[in-house]
């Protein structure tokens, strides 16, 4: 295939934008950022035109081939628009937990037989809104659309505001219940993820402005961008985004349901799963403390558990008040034990989420395809163990790079993204389970349970301090 693609990835951490040319990241330019419960989008916005022109200086010719624009980024975010097209207030990011005490009100008066009810929680739009009704009213009537961070770097290139039936899922499946939650429907115009939403206005600043009438693709999520990246859309095949978050999930070809994982519609497969609360970034704070953030040889599983959850959990407790936990410490523990014992936190929490969406289709996944910052030999051996599943890297560290450029090409070419996913996406490495390590996992895993259980109603206790 011919060309190149620009494709962007606004993660938790950094913006990535890269000139990417049949599966190959030509050039990649990287911005990072900290993501906190609010952000201004006129530096993600600022970002990519940082980052076209730094492409265009490493990469000229391959700037002069662009065939498309796609872009990712994180979900579970708000940026509200005004009627003319501008910001109102910074965006609402995925771990903002504000509109926990607005919860009670806002249920009491939501039809308890509507289906979205149940999945309402401190970090859904409708309570995200809720929470702006009583602290910024004025901000919230003069809103007319509440869009996805990626939705807002589309419409400042295109002048289009849409978002997909993916990443405003939620808010889609919210249209019942904004009237009796006296809230305003903002919801913009949804495109299916893999067609062209529009295309790169004239005029655009710096090297933006040579892309005048490129198409520019309708994404969704991130985590759909990385999955697709890693080869595993597609029923059947599970897969773990690690990065600033961990997400983990299992397509499969019919709906299913599981306590407390997310059932979206991927276009016709059904995604059960969904975003922890952390990842790789766990490894982040260890190294802030002084632990070295190794990659793990193989070995047995701990007996010493990390509850991951340093700031509440999302899939698949739901719990904004839960805090984290090392429980059998003892004195012959040090850093590299920690250290182990926080990553094999992680495969812990992704075994109660496989386990909850496997038993939901009745399917065992046939392997994992691992993407992110936590997508390492080690780990990857490790997840394998305690999963008791295989665990596939693939080549390449950018997946949400190379699924926008999957998306984009088959677009362009009047491929099926099967197809072209089939044709980009190489497998690097395969890490079995090790049979004796699982069994043992598997009785650390019920203990796990156990302790997450028990150490929950402190957890409250102790988030009930100021």
């Amino acid at each position: 295939m011919r060309g190149t693609v620009l494709a962007v990835d606004l993660g938790g951490s950094s913006l990535r934008v890269a000139l990417i040319g049949e599966g190959t990241i030509r050039a990649l330019h990287a911005v990072p950022h900290r993501s906190e419960a609010e952000a201004d989008p006129a530096q993600w916005w600022q970002g990519v035109q940082d980052g076209a022109a730094a492409l265009h200086a490493a990469d000229a010719v391959g700037f002069a081939e662009l065939r498309a624009v796609a872009v990712s980024a994180f979900t579970r975010s708000l940026v509200l628009l005004d009627e003319t097209g501008a910001v109102l207030r910074p965006a609402i990011l995925w771990g903002d937990t504000r509109a926990e005490s607005v919860l009670p009100a806002l249920r009491a008066r939501l039809p308890s037989a509507h289906p979205e009810v149940e999945q309402v929680n401190a970090f859904h739009p409708l309570a995200r809104l809720s929470w702006l009704a009583q602290a910024e009213p004025d901000t919230l009537h003069r809103a007319a659309a509440a869009i996805e961070p990626k939705d807002f770097l589309n419409f400042r290139l295109t002048g289009q505001v849409a978002s997909d039936v993916i990443s405003s899922a939620r808010l889609a499946a919210s249209a019942g219940l904004f009237a009796p939650a006296d809230l305003p429907s903002l919801l913009p115009r949804l495109n299916r993820p893999g067609q062209v939403m529009g295309q790169v206005r004239p005029e655009l600043p710096g090297a933006l402005g040579r892309l005048a009438g490129l198409p520019v693709m309708a994404m969704a999520h991130d985590t759909w961008a990385a999955v697709l990246g890693l080869g595993a859309l597609r029923a059947g095949c599970a897969y773990c985004i690690s990065g600033t978050t961990e997400v983990l999930g299992l397509l499969h070809d019919a709906p299913a349901f599981a306590p407390g994982l997310l059932t979206v519609d991927w276009d016709g497969l059904w995604q059960l799963g969904g975003p922890s609360q952390h990842g790789a970034d766990l490894l982040a704070w260890l190294a802030a403390m002084g632990v070295a953030a190794e990659d793990p040889p193989p070995g047995d599983p701990l007996p010493l558990l990390f509850l991951p959850t340093l700031a509440g959990e999302r899939v698949p407790h739901w719990d904004a008040a839960l805090r984290g936990a090392f429980l059998g410490l003892t004195r012959d523990h040090g850093a590299a034990e920690m250290r182990r014992a926080v990553m094999q936190g992680v495969a812990l929490n992704n075994r109660t989420v496989l386990e909850r969406a496997e038993a939901a289709t009745g399917r065992v996944a046939e392997e994992v395809r691992l993407g992110g910052g936590g997508a390492t030999p080690g780990w990857a051996q490790l997840r394998a163990d305690v999963l008791g599943r295989p665990v596939v890297l693939t080549e390449g560290r950018e997946p949400g790079l190379l699924g926008c450029a999957v998306a984009a090409f088959a677009a362009v070419e009047g491929a099926s993204l099967p197809a072209m996913q089939a044709a980009l996406v190489r497998p690097a490495a395969r890490f079995a389970p090790d049979a004796r390590r699982h069994a043992i996992a598997t009785r650390l895993h019920a203990v796990f349970s156990q302790a997450e259980a028990a150490v929950a109603p402190v957890s409250r206790a102790l988030a009930g301090f100021s």
